[in-house]
């Protein structure tokens, strides 16, 4: 029998939710929360032995040493495949997925495979390196996702072939694999049937399909920076220290508006971050190591650029998905035009 083992977070794996987020990892010799769901689905073929578990937080703040302590506690077990998730559209989940499922990939030879949502981080940071299944956004999408994990797992514990991504339902990978096609038609043929379809506009697949990239254009080069109106924008998550508008510390969907009018500066016990996704210690003793308020207030006093938006933005940037961030921006630029800002440092963690 065929020996697997799960990966999952402290909420999955039954410890607790966001105030569990930093528990280190530990390996139960039992089958825990989704393992259960996959032990059905692979019976049979293979037996679920382990579930690892370990906080979304403390796999963020602390990779090495996250993916270092999970290596040692494999070493020396039986595994031919390791499986992490279902991680849905949890933005800090998809990245420690990806991230464990690489380690072990490298470390042991074994196949990976996870699930996430497309709107998350782990899937372009990730699918060039293992099968991601396109899974859900919620957890009651949980047994469709672990049956589209299962189907592939199966394959690879029994040595059959993976179909391609749009068959299997995983994120191309970007390989492509030579197959006798069972219709025989040859290219020359498949080409203009494509182009004539294409002529009358009239649907059709191509057989090498271009991967879209939203590319934002270039702004336009400031042209008098010395009368030029400024604004100061962060993802590191610089906010009072009450959290007034109750930021995420990640995968975030809210964002805050600050008052920096004045001769006033950020100060630490006045300010601090939310963020989950680095040390904090620096950040919160002094705020302007992530949001440089000082630093601008100096630089407007020797005449570098024009006058400073009265106004400090920031969200976090660790797990938000695009859309999320788009119709922040969108909900932020109104303010920026209404006085008449030229342009802004965005700075990031």
């Amino acid at each position: 029998m065929k020996k697997v083992i799960l990966y999952v977070n402290q909420f999955f794996g039954q410890i607790g939710g966001e105030e569990k987020a930093g528990v280190e990892p530990e390996i139960h010799e039992s089958q825990i929360g989704p393992a259960m769901q996959f032990a059905k689905e692979l019976e049979g073929i293979a037996e679920v032995t382990h579930t690892i578990i370990c906080g979304d937080n403390y796999m963020g703040s602390n990779t090495e040493e996250a993916v270092a302590a999970i290596l040692d506690m494999l070493e020396g077990k039986e595994m031919d495949l390791f499986l992490a998730g279902p991680a849905f559209q949890a933005g800090r989940y998809t990245v420690a997925c990806g991230t464990i499922c690489k380690a072990v990939k490298e470390k042991f030879g074994v196949p990976v495979v996870t699930s996430m949502n497309e709107e998350t981080p782990g899937v372009d940071m990730f699918k060039k390196d293992m099968y991601i299944l396109k899974g859900g956004n919620i957890a009651s999408k949980m047994r469709k996702d672990v049956k589209a994990m299962a189907n592939v797992a199966k394959k690879l514990l029994t040595g059959e072939s993976v179909g391609p991504a749009s068959e299997e339902g995983y994120f191309a990978r970007g390989i492509r694999h030579q197959a006798w096609r069972k219709d025989g038609k040859p290219a020359s043929e498949r080409m203009l049937d494509m182009l004539v379809k294409k002529l009358n506009g009239e649907p059709f697949v191509s057989e090498l399909p271009i991967p879209k990239i939203d590319r934002v254009p270039v702004a336009p080069a400031i042209v008098n920076l010395g009368e030029a109106r400024i604004a100061l924008l962060n993802t590191g998550g610089i906010v009072p220290v009450d959290n007034p508008d109750r930021i995420q510390s990640a995968s975030a969907t809210r964002w805050g508006r600050y008052d920096i009018s004045g001769d006033k500066v950020l100060k630490g016990g006045e300010y601090k971050t939310i963020h989950a996704g680095f040390d904090p210690a620096a950040a919160d003793a002094d705020p302007n190591v992530i949001t440089p308020v000082d630093a601008l207030k100096e630089l407007l006093k020797e005449g570098v650029f024009g006058s400073l938006h009265p106004y400090l933005y920031t969200t976090v940037g660790t797990g938000t998905t695009e859309s999320e961030a788009a119709r922040m921006a969108r909900e932020i630029i109104p303010h920026l035009e209404e006085d008449h800002v030229n342009g802004c440092i965005l700075v990031s963690t």
